[in-house]
């Protein structure tokens, strides 16, 4: 069952609890617009914005860290996991002919991959992939603190630190141009308030199976649909080659390098984004 407000704020319930996401609503073309780790459905808040118009546009919060509703406990919260989650998402809300998009994260790759009857186009914007995965030394460490009893907390305390969040060290490693504050505060504060939600952060983290991703990789080269693999020339956390790899084994999948951008390229380059997205539905249908 799902419920939502006149403000665009709904849930629904699935196997794992119950799940939050946006939804601009309309008659248009559907996008559901996946966020990465630490993070919600606002990271695409600028290109909703853009496209909400024309198009439909969801983005579920899933519990990667940035979700306010705790999952069950006994709930499967591995990445693979969430990624059926995703794909069960639009299930429920019965989303047909779906344009998937992902970015910082790879949980798009896994359910085109295996759980792909309802996309007809993929979006794979500056993500994890390969071997790369956890990505970059900020997602290994974040890792690492999963595994060692109380450590999380600490780690989480210092990726919120606003001081980090302009630096290499902080967010400043996934965008170019800085974050608002209270965009950030708003990831961060579930995971800073809520040792429910760390706890299904550490379930999330603990699951991070080496090779899954690869796997993931392996069965798109089946994914016979329109792809399109967005990267950022800026990029310091996803090698440029994983894009180039990642369009080369999708049947028709095609590259498009985005500069004046890092990871985040819906931050960096919104508008940009939302025309390259419009344009790719446009052209596909």
């Amino acid at each position: 069952m799902a419920t939502g407000t006149a403000d665009g704020e709904h849930t629904v319930e699935l196997s794992a609890g119950t799940l939050a996401y946006g939804d601009t609503g309309g008659d248009g073309p559907v996008l559901v617009l996946l966020h990465g780790l630490a993070q919600n459905g606002s990271v695409w808040r600028k290109v909703v914005d853009e496209l909400r118009t024309d198009h439909r546009c969801l983005t579920p919060t899933l519990p990667e860290g940035g979700h306010r509703i705790p999952m069950r406990p006994e709930a499967d919260l591995s990445p693979r996991a969430v990624a059926a989650l995703a794909a069960e998402f639009m299930d429920r809300l019965d989303l047909r002919d779906v344009t998937l998009a992902e970015v910082d994260s790879g949980r798009a790759q896994q359910v085109a991959a295996f759980h792909g009857e309802r996309i007809a186009r993929l979006v794979l914007v500056a993500c994890e992939a390969f071997e790369n995965y956890p990505p970059g030394l900020p997602g290994k460490m974040i890792t690492l603190a999963a595994r060692v009893p109380g450590a999380l907390h600490p780690a989480v305390r210092i990726m919120a630190a606003r001081p980090l969040r302009r630096s290499t060290a902080g967010l400043g490693v996934l965008s170019k141009y800085p974050v608002p504050d209270e965009v950030v505060d708003g990831w961060m504060r579930p995971l800073l308030t809520d040792p429910a939600i760390r706890a299904d952060l550490r379930r999330y983290l603990l699951g991070v199976r080496h090779g899954e991703m690869a796997e993931a990789a392996e069965e798109l080269r089946r994914f016979d649909r329109p792809a399109l693999v967005v990267w950022a020339t800026e990029d310091r956390m996803m090698p440029a080659a994983h894009g180039r790899r990642l369009a080369e084994l999708l049947p028709r999948g095609r590259l498009l390098e985005v500069a004046d951008s890092r990871t985040l390229v819906p931050e960096d380059q919104p508008g940009l984004l939302a025309g390259v997205l419009r344009d790719f539905v446009a052209t596909t249908g």
